[in-house]
């Protein structure tokens, strides 16, 4: 009766028994008009007490009213939600309460169901077939091997570092616009935000090269007005000097062709002191080949189709982006050149460092159970314990990373 957690009706209910264990014996009635309530209500759980003891002051389970929608309905609407619009031979392109409930009409035959029916279906098995998101399917073979191998380079780079052995993440930032506010920026006052001018005008475009050192969080880059297969190997000889002296370097790029054309072949075998055989790098495949023999000293692994998001140099871009491109005003391209040279050299001094990187390759998992859902947390329903359910675990099984942290 005295907890702060317990139910009020379940508080009074304790009252009206501990009132009628006093040595008085009160009746109905005095209880009734101490705690006021009604003297039904004391001689209703008095009785209570005395048939079923202190589990009959517990509200009886209340079955309500029966189910309308029968449970093979509500097959038919998840069946019907969980499909496109054009597998029910609609003509529309995404669904909304109203088709989905013509669709069981038409071609189900099923009873009629209104909106407010299928919702409440929808929503106690957290389906929303009006929305949609982008993602994007690799087509490569080899993906998960491709995968694997960079991500181990990634996790694995501080101690490769330690034995002579530097992993570089190298990209390209190309289409870099250079605009210039028609009027200044306002800064941000008391109440106020920074305000800027929504016209501008275009100086034109820049594309910036960089190789990100793993280990380390260093930066080598080249900034030009094109991305050539002579530009890439500049910018090659200008990282390889700026970076720290190894024994062996891996280098980590996507699968554009200036990165493994003929002149980045006739590089690496010079560094690599092999014997250059034009003849035999005629075709795409033997020059890849040949930049990812493990037996070199520089080694090339190529990230597979589409998994670009691998290579640790976006990660920087996107600091790029936010801390310097995004409300950038610059008047030439001189100014944007000087400006990103400063930037860039500031991050190396002050702000560089090795990303964490967590992910092992592995296939990627659900990370937010049920339980957390917005929708659960919306009805109270949430169960925030660090503890998941049994079909959580079993279905969803907990990170890679997260298992060798337990």
């Amino acid at each position: 009766m005295r907890a702060h957690s317990t139910p009020q009706a379940l508080a009074q209910r304790a009252r009206i028994v501990l009132r009628a264990a006093d040595m008085d014996q009160p009746s109905n009635l005095q209880i009734s008009r101490e705690l006021s309530c009604d003297r039904h209500t004391a001689r209703k759980w008095r009785q209570r007490y005395l048939d079923l003891g202190l589990p009959g002051l517990q509200d009886a389970v209340r079955p309500g009213r029966p189910k309308v929608i029968a449970p093979s309905t509500r097959v038919h609407v998840i069946s019907v939600a969980s499909s496109l619009p054009q597998d029910q031979d609609r003509s529309v392109t995404r669904w909304s309460l109203d088709e989905i409930a013509t669709a069981l009409l038409e071609t189900l035959s099923t009873d009629p169901i209104s909106r407010s029916s299928i919702w409440r279906i929808l929503q106690d098995v957290d389906l929303k077939p009006h929305k949609s998101e982008y993602w994007l399917n690799s087509h490569d073979e080899d993906f998960d091997a491709k995968a694997q191998r960079i991500c181990q380079l990634s996790v694995g780079a501080l101690e490769s570092f330690e034995r002579g052995r530097l992993v570089i993440c190298c990209d390209e930032k190309s289409g870099m616009q250079v605009t210039d506010r028609k009027a200044p920026t306002k800064p941000a006052r008391p109440g106020q935000r920074e305000r800027r001018e929504h016209e501008y005008i275009r100086r034109g475009t820049r594309v910036l090269i960089n190789s990100l050192a793993v280990a380390t969080g260093q930066i080598a880059w080249t900034i030009g007005a094109t991305r050539k297969a002579t530009d890439f190997v500049a910018h090659l000889k200008r990282a390889y000097q700026h970076l720290p002296r190894m024994e062996r370097y891996d280098w980590v790029m996507d699968n554009l062709n200036t990165h493994w054309s003929l002149d980045v072949c006739r590089l690496v075998a010079r560094w690599c002191k092999l014997p250059f055989e034009p003849e035999k790098l005629k075709k795409g495949v033997q020059r890849r080949t040949f930049l990812s023999d493990p037996s070199h000293r520089h080694v090339f692994h190529f990230t597979p189709k589409h998994g670009s998001w691998l290579n640790q140099a976006e990660l920087f871009f996107g600091v790029l982006q936010r801390q310097f491109l995004a409300r950038g005003s610059f008047s030439s391209l001189k100014e944007f050149e000087r400006r990103l040279e400063r930037y860039l050299k500031e991050y190396n001094v002050r702000h560089a460092h090795p990303y964490r990187w967590t992910y092992t390759g592995e296939p990627l998992v659900r990370d937010t159970p049920f339980s957390r859902t917005w929708r659960q947390q919306r009805h109270g329903r949430a169960c925030f314990s660090p503890r998941l359910k049994r079909f959580e675990r079993l279905f969803y099984s907990p990170r890679p990373y997260r298992q060798q942290k337990a």
